[in-house]
Order: structure tokens, then C-alpha cells, then sequence
């Protein structure tokens, strides 16, 4: 298993009512860049407050970011602000689980993250949380120019497209 590109490790006896505050540095911002397939990051900062009840630690929080990210459409650079919640769980491996079991989730769950012995990632939390963020299919504010210029309107799509974008239409 490879080493995360942003890791904060959060010990449970070091666990008190001050918030952790997350703040990855150039390397680590131009690392978690590449892992997401974007163009950088120049600012993300965390804020979280950490709940110990027990091995079990509740995460609220949120995280801010500027990014840089290629326009699906013309491949242009834009960038992108992300302010999003951090609502998460870490709980300790092991204990009963019952394979294959269906469990339900309301919006208000928060995702459980495991972990081992008396200490839990928080950086690689949060560098997920951004990840999940980050909108793949982001469109740059010149894409509708691009498509103009370069043909790429609904009128030349062809074969199943077409039929789509005609169905489109119609509603």
C-alpha cells in the first residue's frame, strides 16, 4: 500500500475541545493535484472538531479549497472554489460485523472510517472529502464559446446521441 499524499495523523489521547486545523502544504497540495487529475491546488484548509466517545471519534467540520481544474469541453484551465462539510466517524477495526448485511443510510449519517490501534488518519479523511468534491465534468466559462466555434453543438451528434438529443427536445 502506497503512503497517502496528505496524512495527519490524529492520536486518541491527544483528542481535547480545541478544532484541528488542516492546512496542507505546497508538496503535499501539488501531490493530491496529481492524484485527482487537476491542475493544482493553491489553497485547502480544514477546520474540524474532533468528539471522542470512547475508541469511537466523530468528525464535523468543513473544508475549503481553491482549485484548478481543465474544462471537460476545451481543456482550458478555471478555477473552482469547494466548500464542503465534513461529517465522518472513525471507528476501530474488528468487532462483530455479519457479512453482506443491508443497512440503510440517511443524509444525516456520517461515513465511518476504520482504523487500527490508538491513532487515525485525518489528513487522508479530508483529502477524500475533496476528492469527492471535485466535479469531474466541470465546465470552464468559455465552453459554450468553444462548442460554437468548434462545431460541437447537439445538431452534429450522430447515431444514438442523436436520438437522444432529438428525445431532449421533445420534454
Amino acid at each position: 500500500m502506497t503512503a497517502p499524499e496528505y496524512s495527519h495523523l490524529i492520536d486518541l489521547r491527544q483528542i481535547n475541545d480545541t478544532p484541528v486545523v488542516l492546512e496542507p502544504d505546497s508538496d503535499a497540495r501539488r501531490r493530491l493535484s496529481g492524484r485527482f487529475g487537476i491542475t493544482a491546488i493553491p489553497a485547502m484548509q480544514a477546520t474540524v472538531q474532533l468528539v471522542r466517545e470512547g475508541e469511537i471519534v466523530t468528525a464535523h467540520g468543513r473544508l475549503t479549497a481553491d482549485v484548478i481544474q481543465a474544462c471537460r469541453v476545451s481543456a482550458e484551465d478555471f478555477p473552482v472554489r469547494i466548500d464542503e462539510p465534513i461529517h465522518f466517524r472513525f471507528v476501530p477495526t474488528g468487532g462483530e460485523t455479519v457479512p453482506d448485511e443491508e443497512i440503510e443510510l440517511t443524509a444525516e449519517d456520517c461515513d465511518e472510517i476504520a482504523y487500527e490501534g490508538i491513532a487515525f488518519d485525518l489528513g487522508e479523511a479530508v483529502a477524500q472529502t475533496l476528492a469527492l468534491a471535485i466535479d469531474p465534468f466541470a465546465e470552464g466559462p468559455n465552453a459554450d464559446a468553444f462548442r460554437a466555434e468548434h462545431g460541437l453543438g447537439e445538431e452534429n451528434l450522430s447515431g444514438p446521441f442523436a436520438a437522444l438529443a432529438a428525445l431532449k427536445k421533445q420534454v
